[in-house]
């Protein structure tokens, strides 16, 4: 599934800007995805912007006969992302303007090439916390979009003798899950769910990069293969095929699901039918390796997932908390660096950032930060990747917790190693200098590296380009400090060349 995410450090070649890929070249995109890099879907996402909703009609004019060939919602799939009016409080009624596309889209199509096939049919929902939710979005078409041709305008003249029959007559709602309550309360959500709309099938989204920016990479990953297990458990005890999706980006923090770990990824994540392909793994490596990356993707074949017992979800759970609380302490008290260095990021797409939970959680508390392409390319950028934050509580889990952990997580080991070697020791003084971060934290940051070295190891033979990256680390704070914040900006993107994401 091609996304939008803006995490890609190089810009493509067919962009009309050379700093932002705009809404009217995400047609141009879409297109790629499908025809030149074997894409099945691209996610269209009608959160945080202003939508295109004539993007069948768009996709149609630049190559009718390639989507005759691949047909739009049966070879090939487009699929909305749209707000959640729960959370979207002052842009709810773009889920009305959304959801009122899906039959213009069906009209474009079928008078194009009349063969009944719906181009959208599903939608994904982020933020899902509870089946109500999904309930008011699925509802809300049936009764508000589909209902309105009943309408008897006047005569027994009815809407739909107007504008014509609605179809589809309904829509598949995915779930985007976000939080770690959600996640451990997946069984009850989908199968309520279920017991009112009774669908066939489900595909549901698992989120990768907000449970980590929340709670950590291990606790990320962790939700991830229990979300994996109970999403089994959910088809089993319902009949209901059940068909996970994965949003993963390409740093490790966020996945590790790009064309340089694609194997590793694919393995870890073997549970799982459908990936998130975001625009760091496009973008950022040459055309050959995202297409032979793509068709692994294409090839893969999912497994089922490890089978987690009532005990083994108290001693993931345990983890988890664990985790997170030390986690979270760090990043309340190195909120302002990661704020200030985030205001020279790349802005890679013509829009406002998804709103993000942390942000919601910390709102009324110590730390109000950015979303978490932003957060990662902050920290990587001062010498200090995310990924390594928080890990030295697990010194603390007995045996039975570390047993399970590198069970469940297979390569961590190598996600930790990726990572670590892009740490600067010098960062840490430029953080009390700076920002006046406290004695505390650094030590605990310390205590975290020191974890990684005693228990992990960090690779002593480093490559050419992690010698530079650690050098324009402190060439990076030693402009912020003297307020050269061109420079800042420069060595910022020379950075992320050099990992091949932003964040």
């Amino acid at each position: 599934m091609s996304t939008q995410h803006p995490d890609n450090a190089l810009m493509p070649e067919w962009s009309s800007n050379k700093n932002i890929i705009t809404n009217e070249d995400e047609i141009e995109e879409a297109y790629i995805a499908y025809k030149k890099l074997g894409i099945q879907e691209v996610m269209w996402d009608a959160e945080g912007k202003d939508v295109d909703t004539h993007v069948i009609r768009k996709l149609f004019a630049k190559d009718r006969i390639f989507f005759e060939n691949s047909k739009i919602g049966q070879d090939i799939f487009l699929t909305y992302r749209v707000p959640n009016p729960l959370i979207e409080g002052a842009e709810r009624k773009i889920l009305n303007e959304t959801l009122n596309s899906i039959p213009l889209n069906y009209d474009v199509s079928n008078r194009i090439f009349n063969n009944g096939i719906a181009p959208i049919f599903e939608v994904i929902l982020p933020f899902t916390t509870d089946y109500r939710s999904m309930l008011n979005v699925v509802k809300f078409y049936e009764k508000c979009v589909v209902g309105a041709q009943s309408i008897n305008l006047y005569d027994n003249v009815y809407s739909k003798d107007v504008t014509g029959e609605v179809l589809p007559g309904k829509i598949n709602l995915i779930p985007l899950i976000e939080d770690k309550d959600s996640i451990f309360n997946i069984e009850h959500i989908v199968k309520e769910y279920h017991r009112v709309i009774s669908p066939e099938y489900m595909r549901i989204f698992i989120a990768r990069s907000d449970p980590a920016m929340n709670y950590g990479m291990i606790p990320a990953t962790l939700l991830a293969k229990y979300a994996a297990s109970k999403m089994d458990q959910i088809s089993e005890d319902t009949g209901m095929s059940v068909y996970p999706i994965i949003g993963a980006g390409s740093s490790p923090f966020r996945g590790n699901l790009g064309p340089a770990n694609i194997k590793r990824a694919l393995s870890e994540y073997d549970q799982y039918y459908t990936f998130s392909i975001q625009s760091a793994f496009r973008y950022d490596y040459n055309d050959q390796e995202v297409k032979d990356s793509i068709k692994l993707i294409n090839k893969h074949t999912p497994q089922k997932a490890e089978f987690i017992d009532i005990e083994t979800e108290k001693i993931i759970k345990g983890i988890v908390g664990t985790y997170s609380e030390r986690f979270q302490k760090i990043i309340e008290d190195i909120a302002q660096p990661i704020n200030d260095i985030t205001f020279y990021l790349p802005k890679r797409r013509e829009r406002k950032l998804h709103i993000g939970l942390f942000g919601y959680s910390r709102s009324t508390g110590k730390a109000s930060l950015p979303r978490a392409i932003s957060f990662v390319g902050a920290l990587y950028s001062i010498g200090i990747p995310p990924e390594i934050l928080g890990i030295a509580s697990l010194s603390s889990l007995p045996e039975s917790s570390q047993v399970l952990l590198k069970k469940l997580y297979r390569y961590m080991e190598q996600d930790i190693k990726a990572s670590a070697q892009y740490f600067n020791y010098e960062s840490l003084d430029y953080l009390k200098e700076i920002w006046r971060v406290s004695d505390k934290t650094l030590d605990m940051i310390r205590e975290d590296i020191k974890y990684v070295e005693d228990n992990i190891g960090i690779p002593t033979e480093t490559s050419y380009n992690v010698q530079k990256h650690n050098l324009y680390t402190k060439l990076l704070l030693m402009a912020f400090k003297n307020r050269k914040f061109e420079e800042v900006k420069s060595y910022i993107y020379e950075l992320s060349l050099l990992r091949k994401f932003i964040g």
